[in-house]
């Protein structure tokens, strides 16, 4: 079977600190490209937060030319200007895919954790480690958005591996795998 290489551009969206990664897969197989934060808290007007975080998202797509686009949909919080913000630079990020024609997804919080966890209340802390360890990392982030965001775009990828019926009949995989199908034993008299 044949697999099309796809590159993921993940988003962890935020106003003082926006956490991207980029994860490139290979026969169902990850790999990270690159990961990092956009600091935005030196910015003090929030439209030109919104600029840069415009800028470094278009960067990053011509730099790496992402197939599509994850991003953790913002949890609901009690301060509503807070939400508004952080709505308005997810936006401005989904924005730049947009206009490159890169299709966007969003997750829940819980269902990123649950995909790359198993755990959907597992902390930041255990999502790094779990990436750390995953892609060989030789130390621990010192911004977990950039782990959140590495973490988005897996889980992406893990959705949509799950999405394509692989493996959900015993028909799909023995097609996938003839190698395991042992042949009918004729009975003995």
């Amino acid at each position: 079977m044949i697999f099309k290489e796809k590159i993921i551009l993940g988003v962890d969206p935020g106003t003082v600190v926006m956490g991207y990664g980029l994860v490139k897969m290979v026969d169902n197989k990850p790999e990270l490209l690159q990961f990092g934060v956009i600091h935005l808290s030196k910015y003090k007007d929030h439209a030109e937060k919104l600029l840069k975080i415009y800028e470094r998202i278009t960067h990053l797509i011509a730099e790496y030319l992402p197939d599509e686009m994850a991003l953790e949909a913002p949890f609901f919080g009690k301060n509503v200007q807070s939400m508004l913000k952080l709505g308005r630079a997810q936006g401005v990020a989904m924005a730049a895919a947009l206009a490159k024609q890169i299709p966007i997804t969003e997750y829940a919080p819980k269902k990123v954790k649950q995909a790359v966890t198993g755990n959907g209340n597992a902390s930041k802390e255990q999502i790094a480690g779990i990436l750390v360890k995953q892609f060989g990392l030789k130390e621990m982030p010192e911004l977990f958005d950039a782990t959140d965001a590495v973490a988005v775009a897996l889980c992406h990828a893990y959705q949509q591996h799950s999405n394509t019926g692989k493996r959900k009949t015993w028909k799909t995989f023995l097609e996938e795998n003839p190698d395991r199908l042992t042949k009918p034993q004729t009975p003995k008299e």
